[in-house]
């Protein structure tokens, strides 16, 4: 059996925004800053699980408010479920991050997210 934790789903998803993708959709509102994350399918795909295998830890991230899910609109972190994206890509993957938002913005979100 397949081990995943939400550690290893918010990595899969900063590999597959920063190293396959090479883009993130931020939006920012009155309420924070939120990142748009991939389906759940693309996920058990890069990840090579079932579709099933990651659909618990979506529901254990919202029930701990790091991501909200709406049908037809997609899956984006909270503000803590940003700080935690922020905080992973700064320690993992920070010239990566850099290169796709650019300095400026790199240097304001992680500024914003207390990092």
């Amino acid at each position: 059996m397949v081990s995943l934790s939400i550690d290893i789903i918010y990595d899969a998803v900063l590999k597959i925004q920063l190293l396959e993708e090479r883009e993130i959709s931020v939006i920012f509102s009155d309420k924070g800053i939120r990142i748009r994350l991939p389906t759940t399918r693309r996920l058990a795909e890069y990840l090579n699980v079932p579709h099933y295998y990651v659909l618990p830890y979506f529901g254990m991230m919202e029930q701990e408010a790091l991501v909200t899910r709406a049908e037809r609109v997609g899956i984006m972190t909270t503000p803590a479920g940003t700080a935690r994206y922020l905080k992973m890509m700064k320690e993992r993957y920070p010239a990566e991050g850099e290169a796709i938002l650019g300095p400026g913005v790199f240097r304001d979100l992680m500024s914003r997210a207390g990092l």
